[in-house]
C-alpha cells in the first residue's frame, strides 16, 4: 500500500513510525513532515488547505489511503473532498468533526442524547456570558467553542480571572475561535484520555492515557498543548471503560449517526472520573499529542490493517492488542513555551539518547545548515517503555538527560499520580 499521512507533529512521527512498520505497506509519503518522519518517509511538499492539490498528488502517486493527522484539516473537510476524488480517507467527515470544531455543538449534543458532562451555556456576547459566571460563579471553566490548539481553555478559580478570560475571548484572543464561548461547571475528580476506533458503526476501544496539560512540576502554569503522558491510565479500571463505552462512546455513535453524520476515525474522549462516574470534558476527532505516542510504543498490532478495517467498515470483526508494559513520554520545549518559544537552538545527542525501548519522536524541529534545531514550541518526545509507569519514567529522564540541548526545558513530574499509586501498592 501507498498511504499519505498529514501533518508535522511529534503525534504524526508516531504515526508514522508505526505504519512503518506495517508489512503492508509499500510506500509512505508524509506532508509536511519533519526530520524525524523524514527517518521513516519520503517528505513531499504540499498545501494541505489545497485539497485539489492533495488529491492530485494521491492520484499521481496511487496512494491507497491519506490518514490526516491533526483536527485543521479534518475540520475544515479534507476528508469529504478526498473522498469525492475516490481517494480513501482515515478521518472523520467536515460533519462529524464538528465534535472537536465547536466545542457548543458537543455540549448540545450531549444534552440531547443525555450524555453525562458538565452543565454548561453557550454565549455570543460578553454581557451574557459575564452575567451568567457571576450568577453562576468561581470556580469554572471558560472554553473559546472553535478550534484554540489547546490553548483555548481557562480554569478560573476566581470570579476575576473567569472575566479576564471571557474579555479575552472576545477580544480576539483565540480569533474566530472564541466568537463564541461556552462555560462550564467545573468538575472534580481525575482526568482521563480514552481512545475508540471508530468505522461509522462500530466503536473499538482503542487505549488509555493520561496527559499532563499545566506548563510546571504539581500541575502549575498555564495549559499548554500537553506536557507529557502516560499509559494506560489507571483510572480507567475495566469497570470505568465499560461505563465510559455505554454511557458517554455509544449514545455519541448513535447520536452522531441520527444526525446524519456518523463518526469514522479517532474518537478522543476528555474525561473527568468523578465520584458520580466518568463525564465528558471534551471530544477530539484525532489521536491526541503527546497521547498518541505512548498508544504507539504499546500498541502491538498492526496499525496499517486497523485503519483500513476503519475505513473500509469492518471493525466489527478487529480487536487491539496492547503490551501489559507502561509507555510514557516526556515532551521536551523551547524556552518561553507556551508563550513565544525560541528557534534555531541546535540539538545534539539524540543518537546517545535513544535505546531499545526508547524512541525519541520529533514534534518541532528543522535542520538548518546541517544541524538539528528547535522549530517550534513543544520540540522532542522523548518516549519509553518500561515494567510499570515509574520504570518507564525512570528510562524516559534517563534518555531525556543525554539529550545536549541547554535551551530545552520539560517537566520532571511526568506520570507522577501513576507512580503514586504503584508506591503506595508496593
Amino acid at each position: 500500500m501507498n498511504v499519505l499521512l498529514l501533518g508535522s507533529g511529534g503525534r504524526e512521527h508516531a504515526l508514522a513510525w508505526k505504519i512503518a512498520a506495517s508489512p503492508l505497506l509499500t510506500r509512505l509519503y508524509a506532508s509536511p513532515g519533519n526530520p524525524g518522519i523524514g527517518s521513516v518517509a519520503e517528505l513531499v511538499k504540499l498545501d494541505i488547505a489545497d485539497h485539489s492539490a492533495v488529491a492530485a498528488f494521491c492520484q499521481e502517486k496511487k496512494v491507497d489511503l491519506v490518514v490526516v493527522g491533526p483536527e485543521g484539516p479534518l475540520v475544515a473537510g479534507i476528508a469529504d473532498d478526498l473522498r469525492a476524488w475516490g481517494i480513501r480517507v482515515f478521518g472523520p467527515s467536515k460533519a462529524a468533526a464538528r465534535l472537536e470544531g465547536s466545542k457548543g455543538f458537543t455540549k448540545d449534543l450531549c444534552a440531547k442524547f443525555n450524555i453525562p458532562t458538565a452543565a454548561y451555556g453557550r454565549f455570543s456576547d460578553l454581557a451574557s456570558a459575564k452575567a451568567y459566571v457571576e450568577k453562576t460563579g468561581a470556580p469554572i471553566v471558560i472554553k473559546a467553542d472553535g478550534l484554540a490548539a489547546g490553548k483555548g481553555v481557562t480554569i478560573a478559580m476566581t470570579l476575576e480571572e473567569a472575566l479576564a478570560a471571557l474579555e479575552a475571548c472576545f477580544e480576539g484572543a483565540f480569533g474566530v475561535a472564541g466568537a463564541e464561548v461556552v462555560v462550564e461547571e467545573y468538575l472534580t475528580g481525575e482526568e482521563a484520555s480514552f481512545f475508540c476506533l471508530c468505522d461509522g458503526a462500530t466503536a473499538l476501544p482503542f487505549g488509555t492515557a493520561q496527559d499532563h496539560k499545566r506548563v510546571g512540576d504539581g500541575d502549575t502554569g498555564p495549559n499548554t498543548g500537553g506536557m507529557g503522558a502516560y499509559s494506560p491510565a489507571p483510572v480507567m479500571t475495566p469497570e470505568m471503560t465499560e461505563r465510559t463505552m455505554r454511557e458517554i462512546i455509544e449514545p455519541t455513535m448513535r447520536g452522531m449517526a441520527n444526525l446524519g453524520a456518523p463518526f469514522a476515525g479517532i474518537l478522543f474522549a476528555g474525561l473527568m472520573i468523578t465520584d458520580q462516574g466518568p463525564k465528558l470534558i471534551e471530544y477530539n476527532t484525532r489521536f491526541g499529542d503527546p497521547e498518541c505516542q505512548v498508544l504507539m510504543m504499546r500498541l502491538k498490532d498492526d496499525l496499517l490493517v486497523l485503519l483500513n478495517a476503519a475505513v473500509d467498515g469492518q471493525l466489527a470483526h478487529m480487536s487491539a492488542r496492547w503490551s501489559d508494559e507502561a509507555a510514557l513520554t516526556v515532551v521536551m520545549a523551547a524556552r518561553g513555551y507556551p508563550g513565544t518559544p525560541e528557534k534555531g537552538s541546535v540539538i545534539r545527542g539524540l543518537d546517545e539518547a535513544a535505546s531499545d525501548g526508547v524512541e525519541i519522536f520529533h514534534a518541532g524541529t528543522a535542520i538548518n545548515g546541517g544541524a538539528l534545531v528547535a522549530n517550534g514550541g513543544r520540540v522532542l518526545n522523548v518516549t519509553a517503555l518500561g515494567a510499570t509507569v515509574g520504570e518507564a519514567q525512570r528510562r524516559a529522564y534517563a534518555a531525556l538527560d543525554r539529550i545536549d540541548w541547554p535551551q530545552g526545558f520539560c517537566r520532571r513530574d511526568i506520570g507522577w499520580r501513576a507512580v503514586e499509586r504503584e508506591q503506595a501498592g508496593a
